[in-house]
């Protein structure tokens, strides 16, 4: 049962990935950092709580693919070891969400029996986001973090198409790092 339920909230991450249509983003970032003195990155290697991304490896790997392009096209170079000027952790959750539509009533039919015609929808969904840090090495503080939200929805079965999609939610993620200079 236990193997059932993380399959099934690795299976809805990967749906989160599956289209980014929709995606939103939002981006904050420490004003004091200078972004045009980094060079260089590396990996976080380590383990988050709770991080839908660690659950699922082949998605982790696309996200860490798809970053890696998206910082090389934007001239900065992974490299191995601590002698970096950032670090870049990412890490993913999931949220059952609930959506109430209020049709309204269509007008009275009689005082005693009251409206007529309306109705509520309640429906539910998962909302995924995958989160995007950039830490600055030397002090070890957070300099920007990205944030890419949008309802899960079914994955593709190609997994060209998966990194694409993936690709494309990170190229969102990433189009306000490095915040502009002041």
């Amino acid at each position: 049962m236990i193997k059932f339920v993380k399959f099934f909230v690795v299976s809805l991450f990967i749906f989160f990935i599956a289209s980014c249509s929709s995606v939103s983003t939002t981006y904050d970032y420490d004003p004091g950092e200078d972004f045009s003195k980094l060079k260089t990155y590396s990996w976080y290697e380590g383990e988050l709580p709770g991080d839908a991304l660690a659950k699922n490896p082949l998605i982790q790997k696309r996200v860490k693919e798809a970053i890696d392009k998206e910082l090389a096209a934007k001239g900065y170079e992974l490299k191995e070891g601590v002698d970096v000027d950032f670090i870049v952790v990412t890490h993913a959750g999931t949220k059952e969400k609930m959506q109430v539509t209020d049709w309204g009533s269509y007008g009275w039919y009689n005082p005693w029996w009251g409206p007529y015609g309306g109705r509520t929808d309640v429906s539910y969904y998962e909302e995924g986001s995958l989160v995007i840090d950039i830490v600055n090495a030397k002090e070890k503080e957070l300099s920007w973090r990205g944030i890419g939200t949008k309802t899960i929805e079914a994955a593709p079965s190609d997994p060209q198409k998966a990194q694409a999609r993936v690709d494309q939610i990170v190229m969102k993620i990433l189009a306000n790092f490095p915040p502009p200079a002041k």
